[in-house]
C-alpha cells in the first residue's frame, strides 16, 4: 500500500504528511509549499465553486515559476483540491478539473448520502483519470457504506472528533478509538486509510503511524503557517489558545451569525470560543449577538481573541501550536519530530 502510495505522488517523503483542504484559509501558495516540502497540498473549497478554479490556475502559475523543490508529478498539477459536496456545484467543479488537471480531489459532506460521492467520483474520474479520488469520513457507519458504493475512493480520510472545522455532530469519536476499527472493518479493501484531528505535531504523526496510518492530515496547525489565506487576529488566537477541551467546543452559533446555514444535519463545526459563545450560553438573544458580531467585523483584527466576537474555526490540538511558520518548514519539522520518535520506539538492529 504504501508502495502504491509513493507512485502516485513520487514526490512525497515519509511519513506522508497532508495539509487539509480547509474552506478558503487553504490557499494556493500553502498548497504548493507543502506539496515542495514533500507532502501534499491541498487547496479548501472557495465561497464559490468557481473560485477553486481561480486557485488551481493560481497554483499552477507558482509552480511554473519553478524552484527546485517543484514536485515531479503523475499528473499535471501536484496540489489537490476540495469540494464540499452539499454546497459546491459539480459541473464547475469538473470543469476546473478537466482543465488542470490536480493529483487529487478531495469529497465531503455529501447532502444526500453516500451514494452522492459516486457521481461525483465517476465524473471526475472521466474528465482526470489521473486525478486520485479522497474521501472524508467520520464514523465506522460511513466506511461501510463507502464499501457498498460502486466508485471506491483511492484514499479515505478519517477523522476524529478532535479536529477542527466541520466534523461529525453528535457521533463522532476520537481518533484513538475510531481509527482502529474502521482500519479492521476496511482491511479487505486495501484502501489507504489517513487519520486526521488533533494531529498538530510529531508525536500525533508517530501515533497515527502506530496505528496503521498510512499517512496524516492537519488542518489547524496549517492555520499557522505564514502562507494561510488567514486573518491576522485569526492566525493569532490559534497560537494563543490552549486546552482545547476547554477552550474549544462543536457550535453552530458562529455559521448562523456569519449567515451561513444548508450544512448537513450531521456535521458541526469546532471553534474556540469567545463573547459570542459566552454570551450565547448567558442566555443574550441571537438578535443582539448577530448586531455585536456585524459590529465586530469592523474591528479588524480586534474581532477575534478571547473578548472578540468572530468565529475562530480550529481544532482541540490548539494548545500545542506556539508560532507562526512558514508550511516548509512545518512539514520538515513534523517529518524529522516524528522519525526520531519511530526510530526511537524501534531501533535497528545492529
Amino acid at each position: 500500500m504504501a508502495a502504491s502510495l509513493l507512485s502516485r505522488y513520487p514526490w512525497v517523503s515519509t511519513p506522508f504528511v497532508v495539509s487539509a483542504p480547509m474552506k478558503v484559509l487553504s490557499s494556493p501558495a500553502l498548497a504548493v509549499a507543502v506539496s515542495c516540502a514533500g507532502g501534499l497540498g491541498f487547496i479548501g473549497p472557495g465561497a464559490k465553486t468557481q473560485d477553486t478554479n481561480d486557485d488551481l490556475e493560481k497554483a499552477s502559475s507558482l509552480l511554473r515559476q519553478g524552484t527546485s523543490k517543484s514536485p515531479t508529478p503523475n499528473c499535471a498539477l501536484p496540489v489537490g483540491v476540495g469540494y464540499q459536496l452539499w454546497a459546491d456545484d459539480i459541473s464547475v467543479a469538473i470543469s476546473a478539473i478537466e482543465k488542470h488537471k490536480p493529483c487529487a480531489a478531495w469529497l465531503y459532506a455529501p447532502r444526500q448520502g453516500p451514494k452522492e460521492y459516486d457521481e461525483w467520483s465517476s465524473k471526475i474520474r472521466q474528465a482526470s483519470p489521473d486525478t486520485q479520488i479522497w474521501i472524508q469520513i467520520g464514523t465506522l457507519k460511513e466506511a461501510k457504506e463507502l464499501l457498498q458504493n460502486r466508485e471506491r475512493p483511492d484514499v479515505v480520510v478519517l477523522q476524529g472528533a478532535e479536529s477542527g472545522g466541520h466534523g461529525r455532530a453528535k457521533d463522532g469519536m476520537g481518533l484513538m478509538v475510531l481509527f482502529p476499527e474502521v482500519a479492521d472493518a476496511m482491511a479487505d479493501s486495501q484502501i489507504p486509510l489517513f487519520a486526521a484531528g488533533g494531529i498538530a505535531d510529531g508525536r500525533g504523526v508517530a501515533a497515527a503511524m502506530c496505528l496503521g496510518a498510512s499517512g496524516v492530515v492537519m488542518g489547524t496547525r496549517f492555520l499557522a503557517a505564514s502562507e494561510a489565506r488567514i486573518s491576522r487576529g485569526y492566525q493569532n488566537e490559534v497560537v494563543r489558545a490552549a486546552d482545547g477541551a476547554a477552550s474549544t467546543t462543536r457550535t453552530l452559533l458562529y455559521n448562523h451569525l456569519r449567515g451561513t446555514f444548508g450544512w448537513p444535519d450531521e456535521y458541526s463545526p469546532r471553534t474556540i470560543l469567545n463573547k459570542s459563545f459566552v454570551e450565547q450560553q448567558e442566555g443574550k438573544s441571537f438578535e443582539e449577538l448577530k448586531r455585536l458580531h456585524d459590529e465586530a467585523l469592523n474591528l479588524g483584527d480586534n474581532g477575534w481573541g478571547p473578548n472578540g466576537r468572530l468565529a475562530t474555526y480550529a481544532g482541540a490540538s490548539v494548545g500545542l501550536i506556539h508560532d507562526v511558520k512558514e508550511a516548509e518548514d512545518i512539514v520538515y519539522e513534523i517529518r524529522n519530530d516524528a522519525l526520531e520518535i519511530i526510530q526511537r520506539l524501534c531501533p535497528q538492529e545492529k
